[in-house]
């Protein structure tokens, strides 16, 4: 049956959790950028990852949801390929974020959206009007002014932050065919393990760097509060309408800006905010578009 429309005291409460678990992602993103330079990128994933599973492992245990038996046969190759999406995001997001600001990178991630609009349009054939197209094209105008390609200002290492929007379009895209029997705790578990993995083979490859009590603690406080992120995610989608909760996730880049600014003392230029807002509002259309189609009668 279909689900009831939120109440209004429900939106307020999903969106108030989709803006905590924007604050908690970009607070993970600050204490990874802030090993740059003091712990190779490989290495601080597989600590984090450490971190991580244990914490994803408990809670799914608690749960129930830590058997494999429960992930159906048919899912067993869509959840492969979707932990292997999640490894190239990780990776390609953190050699973004290790080497670039962390605004510019994270305003970069929020096209994601618009590429699961265009890959589905494009080879699912969903239906896409000329409104969703033109935010579509406005979204990829906005990463081109901040990745500037070609001008004096370019970053080669954005081109890493847009490698990753495409493999989270992957992933996305990969966790809408999962049956809905599938445990997301399970899905979960298995993608922390599949990070962990990758990061300790390229780590026994590269060499290990001796780690300080300080690094330790800050990245299994990132592990934290990927973790915190994840359970809030959860939680906002099952209290708030999507249409209505789901424009929040923008609040992600407010974050970040702060963040870049008070703690890293990066200034982004006129031109850099300019495509970062482009990026937001052809966003937030996206979904209102979206919204709107689906709550049309068939």
């Amino acid at each position: 049956m279909p689900a009831l429309p939120a109440t209004s005291a429900e939106n307020a409460r999903g969106a108030a959790f989709m803006v905590v678990a924007m604050a908690t992602f970009v607070v993970n993103d600050a204490l990874m950028k802030s090993l740059s330079g003091e712990v190779p990128v490989f290495q601080a994933v597989l600590v984090r990852g450490l971190f991580a599973t244990l914490l994803i492992g408990a809670f799914a245990l608690a749960r129930g949801e830590a058997r494999l038996s429960a992930l159906p046969v048919r899912d067993r190759k869509l959840a492969a390929l979707r932990a292997g999406a999640e490894i190239g995001a990780t990776v390609c997001f953190l050699i973004a974020l290790f080497a670039a600001p962390i605004a510019t990178v994270t305003a970069i991630l929020l096209a994601s959206p618009l590429v699961i609009t265009l890959v589905g349009a494009t080879f699912l054939g969903e239906t896409v009007g000329w409104r969703r197209w033109s935010a579509v094209i406005v979204g990829f105008l906005g990463v081109l002014l901040i990745v500037k390609p070609g001008a004096e200002g370019f970053q080669p290492a954005l081109l890493w932050a847009v490698a990753s929007v495409f493999f989270v379009c992957l992933r996305d895209l990969t966790t809408r065919r999962l049956s809905p029997e599938t445990p997301s705790m399970l899905i979960t578990l298995m993608t922390a393990v599949a990070i962990t993995v990758t990061g300790a083979v390229v780590t026994l490859w590269e060499g290990w760097e001796p780690l300080t009590g300080w690094e330790t603690l800050r990245l299994g406080a990132a592990a934290i509060f990927v973790f915190v992120g994840y359970l809030f995610s959860v939680m906002t989608m099952r209290v708030g309408d999507i249409g209505f909760v789901s424009p929040f996730r923008y609040t992600i880049l407010i974050w970040a800006l702060l963040i870049g600014v008070f703690v890293f003392g990066d200034r982004p230029g006129p031109v850099t905010l300019a495509g970062a807002a482009l990026i937001v509002l052809s966003g937030v259309y996206t979904f209102h578009r979206e919204t709107r189609r689906v709550r049309q009668p068939r």
